[in-house]
């Protein structure tokens, strides 16, 4: 009997067991950005406006990709492309100079690009349970992939200043305001905390497409599950004994320390 297919690279001279029709997504265009966002305006708690109004400075400590917002509509001029409107929610947390107190709050970046996804007019229905507003009308889906940002610098404002990149209000979903424990400011009449954010992020368009794909075989699990009903009645010394010796929890590699050392130099 010929050895099994496994998924992965194959040679010409494989067995093909058949070809299928599957119904799967198609990226039809995507991007990549490294975005620096500057001065941002960041929105505290109550708590934390106390702070940053007797506060010389603030240094920035972490900052929390805790949403995007994604839409996508066509552009009528260009067939074929659409528009992707994106909105970050962040949370945003820093450190007042003097006194160490940690201030959080909430800042908002809306981004746009534009893709090619493909023209279709066809409407969409399944068997699912739903109402009559739930039809696919052919537009592509967007999604957004992205890591937490970079919190590059933190800067106060007094409230009598105008900075010309205060983003526009947003209305905040509740599920954004529930992770702050507490109410935001938004008025301008307290001292003004400003972000600055490195962000890399993915975006891509995708449709509902058939592709004709060569199939092998049926994809079988060949690993077997462990730790099943007889998981309780090992042996824990025969556990630990396979469990590899911690070195360098004794002995830090030396490759980190020689870089601290050298950007401290």
């Amino acid at each position: 009997m010929a050895d099994r297919v496994l998924p992965g690279p194959e040679d010409s001279s494989a067995c093909i067991r058949e070809a299928v029709c599957v119904h799967t997504k198609k990226i039809f265009d995507s991007c990549r950005d490294k975005d620096c966002i500057e001065d941002l305006r960041v929105y505290p708690t109550v708590g934390s406006q106390t702070y940053i109004d007797n506060a010389f400075s603030v240094r920035p400590k972490s900052a929390e990709l805790l949403y995007a917002e994604v839409n996508v509509e066509a552009i009528t001029f260009n067939k074929g492309y659409y528009t992707v409107d994106v909105t970050y929610f962040y949370k945003i947390t820093g450190e007042t100079f003097p006194g160490a107190n940690t201030v959080t709050g909430l800042a908002i970046f809306d981004k746009r690009v534009m893709l090619c996804g493909g023209e279709g007019t066809v409407k969409t229905f399944s068997s699912d349970i739903c109402d009559c507003s739930c039809v696919d009308e052919g537009m592509p889906t967007a999604y957004v992939e992205a890591v937490d940002p970079i919190a590059l610098h933190l800067k106060l404002v007094d409230a009598n200043c105008n900075v010309c990149c205060d983003n526009d209000r947003h209305d905040i979903p509740a599920c954004i305001l529930a992770r702050f424990g507490e109410a935001l400011v938004t008025s301008d009449t307290g001292r003004r905390l400003y972000v600055t954010l490195g962000q890399f992020s993915i975006i891509r368009l995708e449709r509902d497409t058939q592709l004709l794909m060569p199939v092998y075989d049926y994809c079988m699990p060949e690993k077997e599950c462990d730790c099943g009903s007889d998981c309780s009645q090992e042996d824990p010394c025969e556990v630990f004994r396979q469990v590899k010796f911690p070195v360098d929890e004794f002995f830090p590699p030396n490759s980190s320390c020689s870089r601290n050392c050298s950007r401290s130099c």
